[in-house]
C-alpha cells in the first residue's frame, strides 16, 4: 500500500513539474520604455509548434487599436486576438525557428523563447543573428 502511494505521489509530482516547465499558458507582457504591463498573450501548441496570441490589452485606451503597420493578412487587424508568436519549434530548452510580430511597428522578427524558472519567459526578437535584437521578460499569469 505504501509503495502504491509513493508511486502515485511521484507520478503526480512529475506531472505538475512537467506542466510548470511548459511555455504554454498565459503571459503578461510589459512595455519596453515605461515597464508598465501591456497585454496578456496566450501561448498554445499546435502540431508540435508554439503560437501566441494577444487575448487581453491592459490599457483601456488601446483596447481597439489595429495593426496598421502590419503587412499581409495581419494588415489592419485588431491587435486584440492577433497572433504574434508564430511557429516556434522546441530546440532543447529553447523554442526557435519561428517569428514574433511587433504590432507597434508591424515588423516580423526571428524569435527565441526560453523559460527562466517556471514563471518567467525570456522572449528575444532579432534581425539576422541573435546579437542584433532585444529581449523582453514576460511573467506567467496564474
Amino acid at each position: 500500500m505504501k509503495l502504491k502511494f509513493i508511486l502515485l505521489a511521484g507520478l503526480f509530482i512529475s506531472i505538475l513539474s512537467a506542466n510548470a516547465q511548459s511555455v504554454t499558458g498565459k503571459w503578461k507582457t510589459f512595455d519596453d520604455e515605461t515597464k508598465e504591463a501591456k497585454s496578456i498573450v496566450e501561448i498554445t501548441e499546435r502540431d508540435g509548434k508554439i503560437y501566441g496570441k494577444v487575448i487581453e490589452i491592459l490599457n483601456p485606451a488601446k483596447k481597439n487599436i489595429k495593426c496598421t503597420n502590419c503587412s499581409g493578412t495581419d494588415k489592419d487587424k485588431p491587435v486584440l486576438g492577433l497572433e504574434i508568436l508564430k511557429g516556434l519549434s522546441k530546440d532543447g530548452k529553447e523554442y526557435s525557428d519561428g517569428k514574433i510580430l511587433d504590432p507597434s511597428n508591424g515588423k516580423l522578427y526571428k524569435c527565441i523563447v526560453s523559460l527562466d524558472g517556471s514563471d518567467k519567459l525570456k522572449v528575444r526578437g532579432y534581425i539576422g543573428i541573435s546579437a542584433f535584437g532585444r529581449t523582453q521578460n514576460w511573467v506567467r499569469v496564474k
